[in-house]
């Protein structure tokens, strides 16, 4: 049994959940990573996460069909058991996602389900099944947006779920903070990825536009975004608890 700490980071195949999972590896922390689709871009990252010299495996997980959580829990447990001879493990990374631009007025009741479930039912119970096995000292880093601070058309639905995340996440904090585990989001601005169709990169004038409200001058980068993450994991963030921290360069300031 390795005596390296072990993180859980949803969505960790591409864009912003990849940065996390190898900024995590860097500091010597094994990660299982989740795929919704995508295995062999996910087995990818494990070849890369293990070339950090730690532990490392991909497991199959789609939050829109909620009826998978509980497949996807025990074979969760069971990796640990199996591949690192442990009941328990320290970092939950809540971070997948999906997105799409879809002003109020056509929304539909399937667009909402689909958001509900992926950004905040399967994140409540797969941290309620999590929190159990996890050790003294673990960490739960929920992943949020810039979108809960301020507005912007066509995400409605998206932020109004990331804010129920960044309620959740206090009361994680207090309800097992007795049992030695904190629990922070980080809300990035806009970041140039894959993300909703790639919103960002396939459109210069947006990116230009949401670059110049940044006090810094530019969209953020998937790397702006993982050591955050990490450091929330580390030793030195253990008095940080209940947060909410913005990565986004000082947009909308």
């Amino acid at each position: 049994m390795s005596d390296r700490k072990i993180a859980l980071v949803t969505g960790g195949n591409r864009g912003l959940g990849k940065n996390m999972a190898l900024a995590l590896a860097q500091k010597n922390i094994d990660v299982i990573i989740t795929y919704r689709q995508n295995e062999s871009e996910a087995l990818d990252v494990v070849e890369q996460l293990k070339s950090y010299g730690i532990n490392s495996t991909a497991l199959q997980l789609n939050l829109s069909n909620f009826k998978n959580l509980k497949t996807f829990t025990e074979n969760f447990f069971n990796i640990l058991k199996t591949q690192w001879s442990s009941e328990t493990f320290d970092f939950l990374i809540n971070n997948a996602g999906m997105g799409a631009t879809v002003p109020m007025e056509k929304m539909t009741e399937e667009i909402f389900d689909d958001f509900v479930n992926v950004h905040f039912k399967g994140v409540y119970f797969l941290t309620q099944a999590c929190l159990p096995h996890m050790n003294n000292g673990g960490r739960v880093i929920n992943i949020s947006s810039g979108t809960t601070r301020f507005s912007h058309p066509g995400y409605s639905i998206y932020a109004s779920m990331k804010g129920a995340i960044e309620v959740l996440t206090r009361y994680i904090a207090k309800e097992y903070g007795s049992k030695g585990i904190g629990a922070n989001v980080v809300a990035p601005g806009p970041i140039e990825t894959d993300f909703n169709n790639a919103a960002i990169r396939s459109n210069p004038q947006m990116k230009q536009t949401l670059g110049s409200l940044t006090s810094l001058g530019r969209v953020g980068n998937a790397d702006d975004i993982g050591g955050v993450v990490a450091f929330l994991c580390s030793e030195e963030a253990r008095w940080v608890n209940g947060q909410r921290i913005e990565a986004s360069g000082g947009i909308n300031i």
